[in-house]
């Protein structure tokens, strides 16, 4: 099954966001196959990153949470809140 995580970042932590950018970005191609979409949130700039909406494949939604807590973003407690969802591509899978 696909879970969206949908993470929101602690106010004023850009900087950390930054810091742990390329650990973040190396943990999700560790991934493989379990990731199937990623990339930030934003300010209404376009550019201002505030966040993160990854889509993972997973067993269980406990799965699911298990490697959203592997994340060095969640790690160096950059999110303000982590909502874990079950959700199902329709339109425009590349895999249909």
């Amino acid at each position: 099954m696909l879970y969206a995580l949908i993470c929101t970042d602690k106010p004023n932590s850009l900087a950390l966001r930054k810091e742990k950018r390329p650990e973040h970005v190396a943990y999700l191609n560790s991934l493989g196959d379990t990731l199937k979409l990623a990339g930030p949130f934003t300010e209404a700039d376009g550019e201002t990153m505030n966040g993160s909406l990854v889509v993972i494949e997973a067993a269980s939604l406990q799965a699911a949470k298990e490697i959203g807590a592997g994340d060095p973003y969640a790690k160096a407690g950059l999110f303000a809140s982590v909502k874990i969802r079950p959700w199902i591509w329709t339109l425009n899978n590349p895999s249909q």
